[in-house]
């Protein structure tokens, strides 16, 4: 047999490679010649067929077992020229696509081309007639030619169903507005024997000619899943290539195609470092490529920046971290060695090209090109790295490439590690064209330390953005659609629980899903406060639960420039947040409403003592003046109450204060509040309806507010007093009220303005109960009544309430005669065994309605708070007539003065107090960080610790035994006292 000089058998490189043949790979290639007479015929006038025919059998499974199926097919690709042939194999898709309708049909004509073509290929890159160079672009060409095919095929289809009119129907393609990219190695026609092909598909939604009444974007979405399901799905077969559209904008959140303009605002707007290295590279291959190349000339103002701040440099050196993907590729190695992502491997090299480009491109259009060769000679020939550098480079890239290619045609799997063990190793090294594995190790790591010399010069100077504060040589990357598995060792090694849960919700971050991190400002203030925010995070008592309380903050943030500012500028504030988002929900959703509060912390006055109750007054004053109106006088009511709860409840978070403490600034805070209110209303009603004359109003504050004991959930327990001159009768406004009717009206205006939610929040709950006649009483009282009511009508519980009333506002002259009524009312002398009585029959029926047995539930367990201030009432009442100095609105203070005037055993005193405080510290900080209701036993370990260390116990076990044991001797003494 004569062969024709071009074919590919005749150009067979001399002196091919020896295998080592297995007596059984001996038979196969002599059973494979048996036959296919014409393969035998190649082998006799080429030997070198012959060794490259061992090598396919005993080194390659895929190349096995296509010349075992097809070998008289395999000898008609040996006896071609190769280029000719490639071309026909490509040609003859196009025209069987053109008159196949069917989507079964198409795909295997798909699928046995790319087979054939590939067999070809990597024939004539193991045969040396082809090289490297040579080999990627015919890769890519087919994977090219096979994607257009499967477009036109569908475009035709969708055609013939009426939904599409393309302008030419044999190539429903030009003018169809549909565009298929290609990113990465395909884009830069530099595609590896089995590589996934990286697409982004876009779409004209104003030009694309869909027939009347399609909509657009359904339609391309579905054309886009029909073509991958063409190129993708596994079949008898084959397939043609794996198919990965998640380099196009923001692929967690948008659709496999998207319009042209929403994937320019895309960039434009929300656009990532590593989004314009990709873009380089990207190239249309398909579709309608006159629209696909006005996309990209449209696009280039993005990728190619003029100029990049110090943010974006310090990005652009963070991607390189990812090319360490996988543990044990730090060093230079040969078994086991991955040679695209481990060190010194083809990444590397094409990092090295693309950081430059990105760097210097938008000033020097040189610099633009995709392919990653050609990127070094311009490198060079601009001064940008010197001809050594260039040289090495592209000679270990050839050399990575090529062996690349080799793993891959083992089996057709997209692989890039050689293998681990030794005779594995062996077996590859022979069939890549190496006599030993030794042979190949040492040209392997002459090329890898090459690249690693070059490479690690480029970035020795590069900023440590990528590292986590304390976490020597850890990896924190988020660029990209993948998380990185060293990003996710590192995350694990610093303490978070769903490591790709954190990597995953970060990238959401850098693709502007929430308004913070809309701007590119905002994202670069974001990328260099990653490391230190996430350490802060992961030194809180939940890194998990911090973390993702964080993203719900950050969800609701308008914007986070300024925020990120402030926390890149305050490294303390950084630890005060992780502090608050992983101990304490409440205060975090609180924050997350309003998180311009964070800002309070700055003031250098905010750890220093707390406001008392005068200054409190007068700043809730100062918040309200210059109010341009009532409802802005509301709403900075709200903004100063919300601040000021933040900055209260921060100091009990940070221990700085005691619970009593923080129930005091909460009372007088609230008392603040309520007295400029109460002047706001006042100012408001008399704008219609004038004033009374000689009129006045007080307001009371029972419970937690009148004790001075509330937490940061207490409502507001009130009661309204007013008191008009005698023969009084109406207000003397335009729209002028009775009495009655005027004062009624300015207590529900009252109570509207301290409890209604406005575009500022809400501050208070108020329950207006404990007035005269309850809830069939007026929700404002006069004077008369009000004394009337208590001399001759209140109940006992009433008397125990008034124990804890205090008038917070109003004038004096009324306040005095009210807190003269309710003195003279618990001063009164009672019989001691009935009131006795009637306090035990209160706390049962409370037992009845709320009793529990949960030692966390401290109020309504018997021998828990209720008790405690039940105890302090009866004896307020029981012998107030005999010394009116024990009288206290303030639970603590009451029961000292009792024990102090003898009316109460030391030692009872001093257990009551010890509980008084316990329980006031557990309660005080649960109703801060988890809100009501809540069950401490349920929280998280971290708080727990906190708890109990707020109430200076070791751990929550001691915490809890020492509640029980408080509760028991608490309920002993109130049987004692009480019965």
């Amino acid at each position: 047999m004569t062969l024709d000089p071009t074919s590919l058998a005749a150009r067979l490189a001399a002196g091919q490679p020896s295998v080592k043949v297995s007596a059984t790979g001996s038979g196969r290639l002599d059973d494979l010649l048996s036959r296919s007479a014409s393969l035998g015929a190649i082998v006799d006038a080429a030997p070198a067929a012959g060794s490259l025919l061992n090598r396919c059998l005993e080194g390659s499974p895929f190349l096995a077992r296509f010349a075992e199926r097809h070998p008289d097919d395999l000898a008609c690709l040996l006896s071609q020229n190769p280029e000719t042939g490639l071309a026909e194999i490509l040609d003859r898709v196009d025209a069987g696509l053109a008159a196949e309708t069917g989507f079964d049909a198409a795909a295997a004509i798909l699928r046995k081309a790319r087979t054939r073509a590939a067999v070809s290929v990597g024939l004539a890159d193991l045969g040396g007639v082809w090289p490297v160079d040579g080999v990627i672009e015919a890769l890519s060409e087919i994977a090219c030619r096979l994607v257009a095919a499967a477009v036109r095929f569908l475009l035709a289809g969708a055609g013939r169903a009426g939904k599409f009119r393309p302008g030419d129907l044999p190539a429903p393609d030009i003018g169809s507005g549909y565009i298929v990219l290609a990113m990465g190695k395909l884009g830069a026609s530099e595609l590896n024997f089995s590589s996934d092909i990286d697409l982004i598909v876009l779409f004209d939604a104003a030009g694309a000619p869909v027939a009347d009444g399609v909509d657009v974007r359904p339609f391309f979405v579905r054309l886009t899943k029909d073509l991958v399901k063409l190129l993708h799905e596994h079949t008898g077969d084959g397939y043609v290539f794996r198919t990965d559209l998640r380099l196009r904008p923001d692929p967690g959140a948008t659709n496999v195609a998207i319009s042209t303009d929403a994937a320019t605002q895309y960039y434009e707007s929300f656009g990532q470092n590593w989004e314009r290295a990709a873009m380089i590279k990207a190239r249309a291959i398909a579709g309608d490529i006159a629209a696909g190349e006005a996309f990209l000339a449209e696009l280039q103002p993005f990728i190619w920046r003029k100029y990049l701040d110090f943010a974006a440099i310090a990005d652009v050196h963070s991607i390189k971290r990812q090319i360490q993907a996988y543990r044990g590729h730090g060093d230079v190695a040969v078994a086991g060695h991955n040679i695209k992502l481990g060190r010194g491997g083809i990444r590397e090299v094409e990092f090295f090209v693309q950081t430059q480009q990105l760097i210097a491109g938008g000033r020097n259009r040189n610099l633009r090109g995709r392919k990653t060769l050609k990127m070094l000679e311009v490198l060079a020939a601009e001064s940008w790295i010197t001809p050594t550098a260039r040289d090495e480079m592209a000679a270990a890239y050839r050399f990575l490439r090529r062996l690349e290619n080799r793993i891959q045609m083992v089996a057709d799997q997209q692989t890039q590690t050689l293998p681990r063990d030794e005779g594995g190793l062996a077996d590859f090294a022979a069939f890549a064209g190496y006599g030993t594995a030794e042979a190949l190790a040492g040209e392997l790591l002459v090329h890898l330390r090459a690249v690693e010399r070059h490479y690690m010069s480029l970035f020795e100077h590069a900023p440590d953005l990528g590292q986590a504060s304390g976490q020597a040589g850890g990896s924190l990357v988020f660029t990209g659609v993948e998380d990185d598995p060293a990003t996710l060792e590192t995350l694990v090694a610093m303490g978070f629980g769903d490591a790709g849960l954190i990597s995953r919700t970060v990238r959401s971050w850098h693709h502007g899903r929430y308004a913070a991190t809309r701007t590119p400002a905002a994202r670069g203030r974001l990328t260099e406060l990653m490391p230190a925010l996430l350490q802060a995070f992961a030194e809180s008592e939940h890194p998990d639960r911090a973390f993702l309380a964080f993203d719900r903050f950050l969800e609701g943030l308008p914007a986070g420039i300024q925020l990120f500012a402030l926390l890149h500028a305050n490294a303390h504030l950084l630890a005060l947040l992780a502090d608050i988002m992983g101990t304490a929900p409440r205060l975090a959703r609180q924050l997350s409403a309003r998180p311009r509060t964070l800002e309070a912390v700055l003031d250098p006055e905010f750890y220093g003592p707390l406001p008392d109750a005068q200054a409190y007054l007068a700043a809730s004053a100062q918040a309200l003046e210059g109010a341009e109106n009532y409802e802005d006088c509301l709403d900075r009511a709200r903004s100063f109450g919300q601040e000021q709860f933040f900055r209260i409840g921060v100091r009990l978070l940070s221990g700085t204060i005691e619970a009593g403490e923080a129930g005091e600034a909460n009372s007088d805070l609230a008392a603040g509040i309520i007295s400029a209110l109460l002047d706001a209303v006042g100012r408001e009603i008399a704008t219609s309806a004038g004033r009374m004359p000689g009129g006045e109003v007080v307001v009371i504050g029972m419970g937690k507010l009148g004790a001075r004991e509330m937490t940061a959930t207490s409502d507001l327990d009130l009661i309204l007093v007013y008191d008009v001159d005698a023969g009084v009768t109406q207000s003397d406004g335009p729209r002028a009220l009775g009495v009655g009717q005027y004062y009624s009206r300015l207590a529900q205006r009252f109570i509207a303005a301290v409890s209604a939610p406005t575009a500022e929040g809400r501050l208070y709950e108020v329950d207006m109960r404990l007035r005269p006649s309850g809830r069939a009483g007026p929700v404002a009282s006069r004077l008369a009544a009000f004394v009337d009511y208590h001399a001759t009508s209140s109940w006992t519980w009433e008397h125990m309430a008034l124990t804890r009333a205090r008038v917070l506002a109003g004038r004096q002259g009324l306040r005095g005669k009210v807190e003269a009524a309710i003195r003279a009312r618990l001063v009164a002398r009672r019989d001691p065994e009935a009131l006795a009585r009637d306090v035990y029959e209160m706390r049962s029926r409370i037992e009845a309605e709320k009793g529990t047995t949960d030692i966390w539930r401290i109020a309504q367990v018997r021998g828990g708070l209720v008790d405690i201030e039940f105890i302090a009432q009866y004896l307020q009442l029981a012998h107030a007539a005999q010394d009116a100095g024990i009288l206290s609105p303030n639970t603590e203070t009451a029961l000292t003065r009792l024990a102090g005037a003898g009316f109460l055993r030391p030692d009872d005193a001093e257990d009551l107090l010890g509980a008084l405080r316990l329980y006031q510290a557990v309660t005080q900080l649960v109703r801060l960080c988890l809100g009501e209701p809540s069950d401490p036993s349920t929280a998280s370990a971290g708080f727990q610790r906190r708890l109990a260390r707020a109430a200076g116990l070791p751990d929550f076990a001691s915490l809890a035994a020492e509640l029980a044991a408080r509760q028991r001797r608490v309920s002993a003494i109130f049987k004692a006292l009480i019965g």
